[in-house]
């Protein structure tokens, strides 16, 4: 009986424990940006979670991540970003190279974005993750091969928004884990701070939902 007692909270700890790894934690919180980072089950890589407001609307800001060859003009570290193929208003491919300084190797990746639009609630959903083919690999660069983002854009009020962006991504190569999850914050940092006067750029002021 005491062996069975032993075991069953034995059992109840490690459970908590595993659910206390995978909670979100708050890393790092400047200029109204807050950036969270979680354990990740097989993997050494932490994910991240950026949480923001901005002035604006789910129409302009879907507008600004669907034109993804501007995307170097905000995304952190972002050498180029070339539109592969555009399926629909709400689907497309493109590929994106990340400058990494020296000694490091620039790493790209050829990324899928499908949207969604609520009607009812106009909360957006933006998946991106990374997909094999369509742009060759090239002698020097790595080829990220595992990477998942999600944002959600929530409309709090007439013109001002929530945005919650989650990744995690392995960047490849013979970078440790540990130098990877200590400078991961500041990528997110940098580009959202960037988007905000991206945001306010006259040529998504009149962007909407197509009909």
């Amino acid at each position: 009986m005491l062996n069975r007692y032993r075991l069953t909270v034995f059992l109840v700890l490690s459970s908590y424990h595993t659910v206390a790894q995978n909670e979100w934690k708050l890393k790092t919180e400047k200029d109204g940006v807050k950036v969270y980072q979680k354990e990740v089950q097989d993997s050494k890589i932490k994910a991240l979670k950026v949480i923001c407001e901005y002035a604006s609307t789910p129409a302009i800001i879907l507008a600004v991540l669907m034109d993804v060859e501007n995307g170097a003009d905000w995304i952190y570290h972002t050498k180029s970003c070339k539109l592969i193929k555009q399926v629909s208003p709400l689907e497309l491919y493109y590929y994106s190279e990340i400058a990494l300084p020296w000694p490091v190797e620039n790493r790209d990746f050829v990324a899928h974005l499908t949207a969604t639009v609520d009607k009812r609630s106009n909360v957006v959903t933006v998946h991106g993750p990374v997909v094999p083919g369509h742009v060759s690999e090239r002698k020097g660069i790595v080829r990220i091969r595992h990477s998942k983002g999600d944002w959600v854009i929530t409309p709090i009020e007439k013109k001002a928004i929530r945005v919650e962006y989650t990744i995690h991504v392995d960047p490849g190569g013979n970078l440790p884990a540990w130098l990877i999850n200590m400078f991961a914050a500041e990528g997110p940092i940098q580009s959202f701070k960037r988007l905000k006067d991206i945001l306010n750029h006259p040529k998504y002021q009149h962007a909407a939902f197509s009909n």
